[in-house]
């Protein structure tokens, strides 16, 4: 009998990154450190074909991001459509800019889940960790988030100035009457390595945080899911980075440059397509870039000959480059990585620092 051929990949993950803009300037902001201005954003039509073709090749899940996606004011056009083609629609928001007119319509619009973040329980913390007076409209958000009968869903980035606030995160979110709560430990590429002096915590703060995670799991599980995400420097072993280059997951930049993964545009080397030059299909199948770190035929030693490949991928690709200054060698975040010293070295310097320093904020990245 013939082997099988296997199942072809399949984008199941669609992130549209509909703008950078963002009235945030979060120390740890995952959009590029060269941010391309609104004019060159892509305009409504071109999200709603970048739609149709990619839920053809069997998308299903879609990100609504930024940026802030409510500063698009041709969002619910796009959750419209989203539904219309059976998509599973997720807003990724900060909450700045959302009204509750402006929540119904998107409830009308068929948006089925969003996610609101929080910097920190604390009003003062939150805002000057946001840049920007913005923990009262958080929570005016949350609870119309709750009143519309969307799951309640919170996002805290956690780091070095708020782990210590763990317990009363978590009350926070009981008291928000929170569905799932995301404490996703910051991982150190783009604008969070530029600020990883400010942002790395020490292991003895990321032990009692997650001790405290487990405690409220125990407890409170039945009433709200509580994912605690240890970042890669201190696990030992990388993350799958979206489940491997180019598996599952494809993003969409505001300009409609096609990203495997969401910090790809900093790797040198890469041509990445453009969705005004390309159709979503022949990104997927045939762009050089998104078949470069497919599969296994790129790996160096020792990710070549790991027994763990398979559930890693190598780790990241772009920390590889950021780390160790090639984007085919093993993830240093890995300790079987050569390069893993330069993940000590971090941690290390974390736990000894006696002055944290001042980050770089949104309001300093166009002098970059």
């Amino acid at each position: 009998m013939a082997p099988t051929e296997p199942e072809p990949l399949r984008p199941l993950w669609l992130l549209a990154e509909l703008t950078y803009s963002c009235p945030l300037q979060c120390p740890y902001c995952s959009n590029p450190l060269r941010l391309g201005d609104r004019a060159s954003e892509l305009a409504t039509d071109d999200w709603l074909r970048v739609l149709a073709e990619a839920r053809s090749l069997g998308a299903a899940q879609l990100g609504l991001s930024g940026g802030e996606p409510l500063l698009r004011k041709d969002l619910e056009l796009i959750v419209a459509e989203a539904r219309r083609l059976g998509y599973y629609s997720n807003l990724l928001t900060s909450g700045m800019g959302m009204e509750e007119a402006r929540i119904a319509a998107l409830k009308e619009a068929g948006l089925d889940h969003i996610q609101v973040s929080f910097q920190a329980d604390d009003p003062e913390l939150n805002d000057r960790l946001a840049g920007t007076a913005s923990f009262r409209k958080k929570t005016e958000i949350a609870h119309l988030v709750k009143a519309y009968g969307y799951p309640m869903v919170l996002n805290v980035v956690m780091h070095r100035h708020n782990l210590d606030r763990m317990r009363e995160i978590l009350d926070m979110a009981l008291e928000l009457e929170a569905d799932y709560i995301e404490l996703a430990n910051t991982q150190y590429y783009g604008w969070a390595l530029a600020n990883r002096d400010f942002l790395l915590p020490t292991r003895d703060q990321l032990t009692r945080a997650e001790a405290i995670a487990h405690d409220y799991q125990v407890r409170h599980g039945e009433r709200m899911k509580i994912y605690f995400v240890v970042p890669d420097y201190f696990e030992g072993r990388p993350k799958p980075c979206m489940n491997g280059w180019g598996r599952v997951f494809i993003g969409i930049a505001p300009d409609g440059t096609a990203l495997p993964c969401h910090a790809a545009a900093d790797l040198p080397g890469l041509q990445l397509p453009n969705v005004r030059d390309h159709s979503v299909e022949w990104i997927w199948h045939e762009s050089p870039d998104f078949n470069r770190f497919r599969g296994q035929s790129w790996m160096q030693e020792p990710c070549a000959s790991c027994d763990e490949r398979d559930g890693c991928f190598g780790g990241c690709r772009c920390q590889a480059h950021l780390l160790a200054g090639d984007a085919c060698a093993t993830d240093p975040a890995c300790s079987k990585s050569p390069r893993h010293e330069v993940v000590l070295q971090a941690v290390q310097r974390a736990a000894e620092l006696n002055v944290v320093p001042q980050p770089i904020m949104r309001n300093k990245r166009n002098a970059l």
